[in-house]
């Protein structure tokens, strides 16, 4: 039976050793937190600890399936129950970051961008692994409602991670930057507000333009940033050769073909003023390519999109800097354990 396979995978296990369970299982965790955003029980106890009864006239969910996943939020760290009282509670983290209103809140990113879009793709990965084929990113964003809910709901988690870009890479003194791929526009929105007089162009296809541009509206810096429509591996970019001091690409080498990206580093370098810098920040594992481990993952959930990219690490995207034209390479740890930036500076010859 299955109650007695379960505890095989432990039997005799090294300290590093795979714990199957925890990898196998995994996926049940994470459906009761997307199923918990869906029926907004973190917004609901942010008012106040509560009884299943409560929590069930709030949601519109009263039969005993929702002590289930109530167990199970409790079980996975989400909730917490007062044994005294019978009340559940939020969690801290999930207090800072899974309730509507928050300042760090990216529930959506999760509820939409992971628990829809990627866990659907990630169901095929087995197929594609096979047969090389998926739709790409830009067929996947012709989409308009796909491209909106995209855009919009990794927003929050792109404006942190800007931030802490921003604290790594030094811009001070840059006055054009060209943000290749900007989606929402939030490594922009942040580099404009920290920079005084930087003006940024963003490359984008033409749907995400649309989400982009609204964003930007909505931050009253239509002034500073500036949307034009295009997919990144087009060889022709509508921009002045040679007019920006640094091109930024987040995201975006993991998400193309491997074939393109010398051209892609190509494009940048051509793009930039002597001196100038190209940024590349992206999912990457080591260059030794055993991990770390969510860098790992995020790079195999690329796969499910973009079966023919590459998988990065630092030694890889900078071979391909140099090869488009670029001299000196450094390399920065961004997101421990899942992200890096590399940046490359085109030299004044």
């Amino acid at each position: 039976s299955v109650a007695e396979r379960l505890p095989l995978a432990k039997i005799g296990a090294e300290p590093e050793d795979v714990d199957l369970d925890a990898v196998a299982y995994g996926f049940m965790a994470s459906q009761a937190l997307f199923a918990a955003l869906d029926l907004g029980i973190f917004d609901h106890l942010a008012a106040g600890a509560a009884t299943v009864d409560e929590l069930g006239a709030a949601c519109g969910v009263v039969a005993p399936r929702l002590q289930t996943l109530l167990t199970a939020l409790v079980a996975t760290k989400c909730l917490r129950l007062d044994s005294k009282t019978h009340k559940y509670a939020n969690s801290p983290n999930i207090s800072r970051f899974m309730v509507v209103g928050s300042k760090r809140y990216y529930g959506d990113y999760l509820k939409y961008q992971i628990g829809k879009l990627f866990y659907d793709r990630m169901g095929r990965l087995s197929q594609v692994m096979i047969g090389g084929e998926a739709p790409d990113y830009a067929t996947w964003f012709s989409d308009p409602h796909v491209a909106a809910t995209y855009t919009s709901a990794q927003h929050n988690g792109s404006v942190a991670t800007a931030r802490a870009m921003m604290k790594k890479v030094d811009l001070s003194g840059v006055t054009n930057l060209l943000d290749v791929g900007g989606g929402s526009g939030a490594f922009s929105i942040v580099a404009v507000r920290a920079v005084p007089g930087l003006v940024s162009t963003v490359l984008e296809l033409s749907e995400v333009c649309r989400t982009g541009t609204a964003i930007v509206e909505r931050e009253g810096l239509s002034s500073r940033i500036h949307y034009k429509e295009l997919d990144a591996v087009c060889p022709d970019w509508p921009v002045d050769k040679g007019s920006f001091e640094a091109v930024l690409m987040s995201y975006i080498s993991g998400s193309v073909p491997a074939n393109v990206l010398v051209g892609l580093y190509a494009n940048a370098y051509k793009a930039l003023l002597p001196g100038g810098r190209l940024i590349v920040h992206d999912f990457m594992v080591d260059d030794s390519l055993d991990g770390p481990r969510l860098g790992a993952l995020w790079a195999l959930q690329h796969v499910a999109v973009n079966p023919q990219g590459l998988g990065l690490c630092p030694a890889n995207v900078a071979s391909r800097m140099k090869s488009a034209g670029f001299a000196r390479v450094e390399t920065l740890e961004l997101i421990g354990g899942m992200t890096k930036v590399v940046v490359a500076y085109k030299g004044h010859k």
